[in-house]
């Protein structure tokens, strides 16, 4: 498994989801934290491109040899691209969250939903108040 980070150029949604925004699109994936409470990620079930998320709301699920948990969207958006790699090697998840283990792209349906998710040192300061680590 990866070592525990919160990239500083990512935003990060409370339920422990990160977005990268680039333009007008985001690439989205769940944090570190996320995937090492999951413990071995064994599946993704990739949404379809054309699908529209909303922001707070699941889009996906991840399933683990412990649980199978939703994934929440950071943003509201139409997805335009899935890792298609996560089918065939989901622990990529796991082994990388921020990089090969992303799960989707958005076009963005509104930008200024940017402004209700979280920076780095904010997420990280919230797990270490409600969970005693980060």
């Amino acid at each position: 498994m990866a070592p525990a980070s919160y990239p500083q150029d990512l935003l990060y949604h409370p339920e422990h989801d990160w977005a990268r925004i680039e333009g007008d699109e985001a690439t989205l994936g769940i944090t570190w934290y996320a995937q090492d409470v999951l413990g071995e990620v064994v599946f993704f079930d990739l949404p379809s491109v054309g699908t529209v998320v909303s922001q707070g709301e699941a889009y996906a699920e991840v399933e683990s040899v412990k649980a199978v948990s939703d994934v929440i969207a950071p943003l509201s958006g139409e997805i335009v691209a899935v890792n298609d790699a996560l089918a065939a090697g989901p622990q990529a998840i796991n082994e990388d969250p921020y990089g090969d283990g992303w799960l989707v792209k958005i076009r963005l349906a509104d930008p200024s939903g940017r402004e209700s998710l979280l920076d780095s040192e904010s997420y990280a300061a919230g797990l270490t108040s409600t969970t005693g680590q980060a």
